[in-house]
Order: C-alpha cells, then sequence, then structure tokens
C-alpha cells in the first residue's frame, strides 16, 4: 500500500525526491501512511479542495480492502 501512495505522489509532483512515506500498523490493525513533501508542492499532493487527496485515500481504501485490511493517508505539512 505504501508503494502504491509512494507512485502516485511521486507522479503529481515537481521535487519527487523530497517525499517521504512511513507506514505503520495499529494496535487494531489499522495502517497508517503517512505522506509529507516539500511546501511547494502540498498544493498538488492535496489539490483543489482535498480532491486529489480525496482519491488517493480512495484508491489506498479500495487496496486495503481488497486485502482484508483498513488503511488511512495522513497527509504531513
Amino acid at each position: 500500500m505504501k508503494e502504491l501512495i509512494e507512485f502516485i505522489a511521486k507522479s503529481l509532483v515537481e521535487n519527487p525526491e523530497a517525499i517521504t512515506i512511513s507506514e505503520e500498523e495499529g494496535e487494531d490493525g489499522t495502517i497508517l501512511i503517512k505522506l509529507a513533501a516539500a511546501q511547494e508542492d502540498m498544493g498538488r499532493i492535496i489539490g483543489k479542495q482535498g480532491r486529489t487527496a480525496k482519491a488517493m485515500r480512495t484508491l489506498l481504501n479500495a487496496k486495503a480492502t481488497r486485502e482484508n485490511k483498513r488503511a488511512s493517508l495522513q497527509i504531513m505539512e
């Protein structure tokens, strides 16, 4: 799941080497993916009215559902 978000994020930004992603598993089995990018690329990651971020979360949830897991995406500033 981390690879999916990494691919999408690096495709969107102008500075792909500044993308950092970490994956943590909570006690209840939920996977938390934290995404950080350069400040000038945050607008591209979030998108107009948060549409890009929502789309990434939707894709992440679809992949997690196929694997019988729960996942969430947190975009760090």
